[in-house]
């Protein structure tokens, strides 16, 4: 086949079961873009309205359904837009293919309209070098099928992440001999075996311990492990905490379930972890929100504890806490094989009879019935608990919630059930705001006949609020809920937790000392979107039916409770935020209330 450069990638993208490719055209893509021309029903092109959100809307998908997608910009601004979507996935493990457009290799350094060129000629691919897997810079037509073959497995292989392919833009337009089979999809290297020696050192110690305690990260959720964890948290009679990212890996009404450890976990959670004698950690990297900033017995207490660690990436293992036996492998065949060396040296405990299993039901139900009290609240403007109560009661067990960053995704992932895996949706390490809006449609597009939500404060809203039109524009029927607290308030809560109430500055949005506010609802009604605006907690569930038999994008501004303490709920952890030296006294009294807490 004679191809242009453009065309190399699409009929790539194709033979890999691309289904779509995200972006905004520009100068600096057009050669790529002029080849979708010839592949109409065999890619989509999908529009989004910034290339921040193309990524995102990629992260989405892929989530969902383990499918990557493939994100093109133009050169310059369009390719920095996309670096805030980038560092996400990388952080959380998220592959995505980013092709971006650059000078013509015969004009690099000449300052090419959009050219970054001063320290090197068309030097844009460096911002992307320590927020990729790998990126590349194509300088011929004929080296883009290698190019491409190596971007896939490394995009895909191990521990997952993006990786960007720079194509200047004659490139793109020239034209270059293909053989049909440098392009076919080959497949990918099957999943990373355990050591069978680690694997019995693991199985020793947990037939040995008295409290052991599984935790499950994100690698449990991409590696689909789900069954693997609960059939062994059974045999041990284990309770399984979950990490943001891990959550929905184990169902929460279950009466094994731990919930969450760390500065935002639950009481039960940091309780189990911190008495634990052995503690088994897959696809997790004790970050130090889920370590409460390593604060020794707070969330976890290792050693003494003895921690067994399964992670894909060697690096994690040992890097936060000393691991006794380190595993490098995939999550589901890690615990399958785990599993298999137990049943051969051991019958099932029988813990429902056991002192540890009442003991987890204790501080189930204690922290279960705080969360009632939390959500029992009828005030007006509702709080945020009893936002979420009345969400969770409306959803079907497999809807999926999105999150991003702030109260609202602290307290989703603190008080909400979550019952089956993918469907608690949200950005881990990087936390990013503007997330939600497109990631959710792009969750929306692998699961069309579900329920998807995207749950989000006004702040975080208001960064990507122009993919409204994308969910018009496709007709994706998410329904975002907006709690609307008028300001950053995560932010201002956390100065006054720290610094004290009166020290809180520069996150309330405020004019002449007042909130202020513009209407969502009516933002979003002009976007073409279902919306309307409630305070009332009476008024969330009969909002959410309307915005749901609507059948398009709706948007549910709810004015909610900005009050602190009472914008948002307790911190059950420990955080280290560092305060000014001049500031012992508040940072004395948050260390007090914390140990108080405890």
């Amino acid at each position: 086949m004679r191809l242009t450069g453009g065309e190399i990638v699409i009929e790539f993208l194709v033979r890999h079961r691309i289904p779509y490719l995200v972006g905004i055209p520009g100068h600096g893509c057009l050669g790529l873009v002029d080849a979708l021309r010839n592949y109409a029903g065999r890619i989509q092109l999908l529009q989004v309205r910034h290339e921040q959100s193309a990524v995102h809307l990629a992260d989405g998908y892929y989530r969902m359904t383990g499918v990557p997608l493939a994100v093109f910009t133009s050169i310059g601004p369009g390719a920095m837009n996309t670096v805030i979507g980038v560092a996400s996935c990388y952080v959380d493990s998220i592959p995505v293919m980013l092709f971006t457009g650059n000078a013509h290799t015969h004009m690099a350094g000449r300052g090419v309209l959009q050219e970054i060129e001063r320290q090197r000629d068309a030097d844009s691919i460096s911002v992307f070098r320590p927020i990729t897997k790998r990126a590349w810079q194509a300088t011929r037509a004929d080296h883009l099928p290698r190019i491409l073959r190596h971007a896939f497995t490394v995009m895909m292989g191990g521990r997952p992440g993006p990786v960007v392919v720079d194509l200047p833009m004659d490139v793109q337009c020239d034209s270059a001999e293909v053989a049909p089979e440098e392009l076919d999809d080959h497949g990918l290297p099957g999943r990373v075996l355990p050591d069978p020696a680690l694997i019995e050192r693991a199985g020793r110690l947990l037939l040995e311990a008295r409290r052991p305690v599984l935790v499950a990260g994100g690698g449990v959720i991409a590696s689909q492990a789900w069954d693997e964890l609960r059939a062994l948290a059974e045999f041990l009679g284990a309770p399984v905490i979950t990490t943001m990212m891990g959550k929905g890996a184990f169902p929460e009404d279950h009466p094994l379930s731990g919930f969450h450890a760390g500065s935002k976990g639950t009481t039960c959670g940091n309780a189990l972890a911190a008495r634990a004698d052995v503690v088994l950690a897959v696809g997790m990297r004790f970050a130090d929100e889920s370590a409460s900033s390593y604060r020794r017995g707070v969330s976890y207490a290792i050693p003494p504890a003895r921690l067994i660690h399964v992670d894909l990436d060697p690096a994690e293992i040992g890097k936060n806490y000393p691991a006794e036996v380190g595993i490098v492998a995939d999550a589901k065949a890690a615990l399958a094989a785990l599993l298999e060396w137990l049943r051969a040296h051991s019958a099932p405990r029988d813990y429902r009879q056991s002192a540890y299993f009442a003991e987890i039901q204790h501080l189930r139900e204690e922290w279960l019935a705080h969360v009632r009290q939390l959500a029992a609240s009828d005030q007006t403007p509702v709080t945020i608990s009893r936002l979420i109560a009345e969400l969770r009661a409306f959803l079907r067990r497999d809807a999926v919630v999105l999150t991003s960053s702030g109260n609202t995704q602290a307290q989703w992932f603190q008080e909400a059930m979550v019952y089956e895996p993918k469907t608690n949706l949200t950005t881990g390490g990087f936390s990013t705001m503007g997330w939600t809006v497109p990631a959710a449609l792009g969750a929306k597009l692998a699961v069309p006949d579900r329920q998807v939500v995207g749950l989000v404060g006004d702040g975080d809203f208001l960064m990507t609020v122009q993919e409204l039109a994308t969910a018009v524009q496709y007709d994706l029927p998410v329904v975002y809920v907006v709690a609307n607290n008028v300001g950053w308030i995560a932010i201002r809560d956390l100065q006054a937790a720290v610094y004290g109430p009166e020290r809180a500055v520069g996150a309330e949005f405020l004019r002449d000392g007042q909130p202020i506010t513009p209407d969502l609802a009516a933002i979003a009604r002009g976007f073409g979107c279902y919306a309307e605006r409630i305070s009332a907690p009476g008024e969330i569930r009969p909002a959410l039916e309307r915005a749901f038999a609507s059948g398009r994008p709706a948007v549910i501004e709810v004015m909610v409770e900005r009050t602190y303490p009472l914008s948002g709920s307790p911190a059950v952890g420990w955080w280290d935020v560092p305060v000014p030296a001049y500031m012992s006294q508040p940072r004395a009294r948050y260390e007090r209330e914390r140990a108080e807490e405890q």
